[in-house]
C-alpha cells in the first residue's frame, strides 16, 4: 500500500482586498457620508475555505473548476509558496510547481536555470550534467538554452521548465495549464511523459481546463467551487458531473 505524498488538513486562506481610495477632497467627504463600518471578514477574500484532501505516492490528479474557485492557490499552497491561515499542508520528497512563465531566475541562461533547479532538486554537479543534454534536447529551443530567460517567451519558459521536471523526476510535480503551451508536437511529447510516469513514483497534480487532456492522464478529478471541494472521485464520472453543471460542452480530440 502506497503512503500519502500530500495531506491536506482543513486549510483556509485568505487574501486582503483593496480597499476603495476616494479622488479629491468632494469625494472623500462623500466617502465618510456614505461610508459604513466592515467587519474583518468583508475586507478579506477567503481563496480556500476548509479543504481537506489526500493524494497518495504515484498519483496522478486532476484539479478543475471555473476560473476564481481556488486551483492555482491551493496548488501554491501544496507547493508551500503560501502559507494557510489555518490547518496543514504535509509533503513527502522534492517538489517542483511549474507555472506559466514562472520557476527561473531572469538574470540566468537557460543550462544555468537547470544546474540551479536541479541543486535545488537534490542532485549533485554530476548528476545534474548527465542529465543536462537530455533536458536541452526535450525542451527543443536550441541555441537560447544560452540565452538569459529573460529573452524567452512564456512557452519557451514553460517547454525548458517542463524539460527539466520530466527528465529529473521530482517525487512531487504540480502542473498549472503548463501544458496549454508549445506546439502540438511538444504537447504530445509532454502528455507522453506523463502517460509514462503514471504508475510510478512520481505524484502529480495538474490543473487544466483541458478535459481531454484530463481524462488521457487522471485516474482521479477533484473539482474546487468557491474554495472548497465540490467533487472528488474517478475522473471521467467527476469531469462529466462538471460539464453538466457548468453547462459547459464537452471537448473532443
Amino acid at each position: 500500500m502506497k503512503l500519502p505524498a500530500i495531506k491536506v488538513n482543513d486549510v483556509h486562506l485568505s487574501f486582503p482586498m483593496l480597499q476603495y481610495e476616494p479622488r479629491g477632497i468632494k469625494e472623500a467627504f462623500l466617502a465618510i457620508a456614505l461610508r459604513r463600518r466592515k467587519s474583518k471578514a468583508e475586507r478579506v477574500f477567503w481563496a480556500l475555505k476548509g479543504i481537506s484532501l489526500k493524494i497518495e505516492q504515484g498519483e496522478v490528479v486532476g484539479l478543475i473548476g471555473t476560473n476564481g474557485s481556488g486551483k492555482s492557490t491551493l496548488l501554491r499552497t501544496i507547493a508551500h509558496t503560501y502559507a494557510p491561515d489555518k490547518g496543514t499542508v504535509e509533503t513527502v520528497g522534492g517538489i517542483t510547481n511549474l507555472q506559466l512563465g514562472s520557476g527561473f531566475r531572469d538574470e540566468l541562461t537557460g543550462i544555468e536555470n537547470i544546474r540551479l533547479s536541479g541543486a535545488i532538486m537534490g542532485y549533485s554537479p554530476a548528476e545534474i550534467n548527465t542529465k543536462t543534454e537530455e533536458i536541452i534536447e526535450f525542451s527543443g529551443i536550441g541555441d537560447f538554452i544560452h540565452q538569459p530567460i529573460r529573452t524567452y517567451s512564456s512557452g519557451m519558459k514553460s517547454r525548458l521548465g517542463f524539460a527539466v521536471a520530466a527528465v529529473a523526476e521530482p517525487d512531487i510535480l504540480l502542473l498549472d495549464e503548463v501544458l496549454a503551451v508549445g506546439d502540438a508536437q511538444f504537447r504530445e511529447k509532454s502528455m507522453a511523459r506523463l502517460e509514462e510516469m503514471v504508475g510510478g513514483d512520481t505524484t502529480v497534480v495538474i490543473v487544466s481546463h483541458n478535459m481531454v487532456e484530463l481524462r488521457r492522464l487522471c485516474s482521479r478529478v477533484i473539482c474546487l467551487s468557491q474554495g472548497k471541494v465540490a467533487l472528488d472521485g474517478d475522473a471521467g464520472e467527476v469531469i462529466d458531473k462538471y460539464l453538466e453543471n457548468t453547462g459547459a460542452k464537452p471537448e473532443t480530440e
